[in-house]
């Protein structure tokens, strides 16, 4: 069973594998002989089966030239939920753990190489 929403994204996603093969200019045959499928699979991937094997879909992405965006699918630095959920575990306050020094030292003609002074 899946949701109205998966099973549309899944017919999206088929259509929009059979156009890309099209553009291509790839027949049925040719893209089943590149992907080692049957017809009747590619004819389930490009409905939008959700039984079709997961390295079909990558198979025919990477056919497609397209294999970069499943290895993207789930970046984290492009998790807009999971940085939303990180920022929202920030720490409102962090307290000072640095112990007081005894005596100031005068570091005016100190020189800082790495840029880290401000």
């Amino acid at each position: 069973m899946s949701s109205y929403q998966v099973q549309t994204t899944l017919k999206r996603l088929g259509h929009d594998i059979r156009v890309a093969r099209k553009k291509r200019r790839m027949s049925v045959a040719e893209f089943c002989e590149r992907l080692g499928v049957t017809d009747k699979t590619l004819a389930k991937l490009e409905t939008g089966d959700g039984g079709v094997r997961l390295e079909t879909l990558a198979m025919a992405l990477m056919v497609l030239g397209e294999l970069h965006r499943l290895g993207e699918m789930l970046d984290p630095a492009k998790d807009d939920t999971g940085l939303l959920l990180d920022q929202a575990r920030l720490p409102e306050r962090i307290a000072n753990r640095r112990k007081p020094s005894t005596a100031p030292k005068d570091r005016s003609d100190e020189i800082d190489d790495d840029g880290s002074a401000f």
